[in-house]
Formats: C-alpha cells, sequence, structure tokens
C-alpha cells in the first residue's frame, strides 16, 4: 500500500518506520500543509498534523479521491464539514481522537462503567490525563472523547477544565517530561474509589493503531471509525 504522511512530527516518524516494517511504501511526506499535494500515487494519506492544517489536508485529499486516517485534534468544529466532502467525494475517513487498539477498547469499557454508575449518586466522577510538555492541546482529545462518553451514558451534562460542579466532569490536566499518555476516570464516593487507568508507554501503540486503521480502510468508501476496524459491535 502507499501512503503519505501528512504531518512529520514525533508521531508521523513512529508512523513512517511502522508502516515500513509492515511492507508499506511512504510515496508522500508532507511536514506542513499544502495545496498542491501529489496525490496521485497514494492509497490513503495518514494526517498527524496540526489543528490550523487538518481540515485543508483532509479536504485536499478528499477532491483527488483519496482516503484519509486522521488522528490531528483541535480541529473538530469541521468534522461534519469534513465528512460531507468524504462522501460527496466516494472516499474513505476515519478519524480518532486515539488510534490506540488499548485506549480504544479502554473507551468502551468506559461507556461500560458509566451505565453501572449512572444512578450511583453518592459517587462524584473526576477524569485526569497526564501528556507530555510538547503537547499544544488540553485537555487531550482522549480526555474530550472519554468525558463525552460519560455524558452520553450517564446523567452529567458537560465537562470542564479544572472545575467541579453539578452535572459537571472535571478534567485535570497535568504535563510532565517524557511522558506518552495516561487516562485516568475515577469515580469517588466517600467510603471507596472506582479507577479505570490507561497508560500508554511509548507512541508505538498509537502509530500501529493508524496503519492498522489504514490497511483496514484501504479499498473501503465511507466514514467509520475505530469500532468498526476493531469490530467492536
Amino acid at each position: 500500500m502507499n501512503i503519505a504522511l501528512l504531518g512529520y512530527g514525533k508521531m508521523g516518524k513512529v508512523i513512517e518506520q511502522i508502516a515500513i516494517n509492515r511492507g508499506h511504501n511512504i510515496t508522500l511526506i508532507v511536514d506542513q500543509h499544502t495545496q498542491n499535494l501529489e496525490l496521485s500515487n497514494v492509497d490513503v494519506a495518514i494526517d498527524f498534523s496540526m489543528p490550523e492544517s487538518a481540515f485543508n489536508n483532509l479536504k485536499t485529499c478528499f477532491e483527488n479521491n483519496t482516503s484519509v486516517v486522521c488522528g490531528t485534534t483541535g480541529w473538530l468544529e469541521q468534522y461534519e464539514e469534513a465528512v460531507a466532502l468524504c462522501k460527496s467525494s466516494k472516499s474513505g475517513f476515519i478519524y480518532a481522537s486515539n488510534f490506540s487498539l488499548g485506549v480504544n477498547i479502554f473507551f468502551e469499557v468506559n461507556k461500560v462503567l458509566a451505565k453501572l454508575m449512572k444512578n450511583q449518586s453518592q459517587y462524584n466522577i473526576s477524569l485526569e490525563e497526564i501528556h507530555h510538555t510538547q503537547k499544544l492541546d488540553a485537555p487531550s482529545g482522549t480526555a474530550i472523547s472519554l468525558a463525552e462518553d460519560v455524558i452520553s451514558n450517564s446523567n452529567y451534562e458537560q465537562w470542564q477544565l479544572d472545575q467541579a460542579g453539578a452535572g459537571v466532569i472535571p478534567i485535570t490536566t497535568i504535563r510532565e517530561p517524557e511522558v506518552p499518555g495516561t487516562h485516568t476516570v475515577d469515580y469517588t464516593s466517600e467510603v471507596d474509589t472506582i479507577s479505570i487507568t490507561h497508560q500508554a508507554h511509548n507512541r508505538m501503540g498509537f502509530a500501529l493503531g493508524a496503519v492498522i486503521a489504514a490497511e483496514w480502510l484501504h479499498g473501503k468508501q465511507g466514514v467509520y471509525s475505530m469500532k468498526d476496524v476493531l469490530d467492536i459491535n
């Protein structure tokens, strides 16, 4: 499979290594956004760029009938527009706030726990995410996904950064050197705490998941998620 890498930071470089090790070709590397992407020899583009570049990258790919796996966060106000462009061009599209296979299983565990705790008003929920000091967005896209999944499966109404309140899920963000990503969801009462945690040991899991998603998307049309890739019903 011929892959374009849109964004060539730390994640892009790890994705390149894994893709080559799995027998794929990297036919295009773009470090910054350009309107003139040469996509004629690309099967799937993998975008781990910057929030200000992501939508334009997607738009250019779909205009060239090129499918995209996108892991860039911070641009989702234009997500529905990207979906419409994908469908009109009959391309393929997968967006995920986190492509780690373990994190996507963790998302499902989080939903189940939220349902179980829905009527247990003696517990207060909180989220914490820890990332490396170079991470620009806070809270992380993964933490937001976790919070929104709890809201969809409980009586909570919103999340806030470092702010608790009635119907509010507080999210605490911590930045430390060389931390790939740790996410914890706590349910705390006066007598005990129930916690679930996903701790990434390195970036390999995120990159491997993105390449596996690209392999799965190759040759397909439409908009999918990591639930489809992992065959989670």
